[in-house]
């Protein structure tokens, strides 16, 4: 016999059903009231004109550590912002990164200053990628889009809608 829908416990059960399958089909959808000028993303000035990335920012120390961890992709068009707070020299590593990346890094003016390829590392020890110069600022994407977009150092990179300042 099937269920009654007026049974407490079905009508629970269809309701977590439903409230799933809206969690999924908004999942990337954008905030309530947040238009696609209020996203955070980053544009870069590139020869063949602008190139925008809608961005996930990273500016507390453990959203740096984590980066893009553990994620089995990332859309085209996307990628993780890292912000310092000042200029800062280090190296970046792709510890349980399962994905391949490259990065761009940009000074205080905004210039890129050195973009690198980063292949994952499933293992306890991953070789560092450093620049080689100080930056305030990382755009990790996925591997070849810098040369797609025929972004390259000395191009320019803007912070808009919705980046913490």
């Amino acid at each position: 016999m099937v269920g009654r829908i007026d049974d407490r416990s079905s009508v629970s059960r269809l309701m977590a059903l439903v409230l799933a399958f809206a969690a999924v089909a908004c999942a990337d959808a954008s905030a309530p009231g947040e238009s696609a000028a209020e996203r955070p993303r980053v544009v870069i000035e590139a020869a063949d004109g602008p190139v925008s990335v809608d961005v996930e920012v990273a500016d507390e120390g453990f959203e740096r550590r984590a980066g893009l961890m553990g994620r089995t992709n990332l859309p085209a068009d996307a990628g993780m912002a890292f912000l310092f707070p000042e200029p800062t020299a280090g190296s970046f590593w792709m510890k349980d990164t399962l994905i391949p990346l490259s990065i761009a890094f940009w000074n205080e003016s905004g210039a890129i200053v050195a973009i690198l390829d980063m292949e994952p590392c499933p293992d306890d020890e991953c070789p560092s990628y450093d620049p080689g110069v100080d930056f305030v600022g990382a755009l990790e994407v996925n591997q070849g889009f810098f040369d797609e977009h025929r972004i390259d150092v000395g191009d320019r990179v803007r912070l808009v809608g919705g980046v913490p300042s």
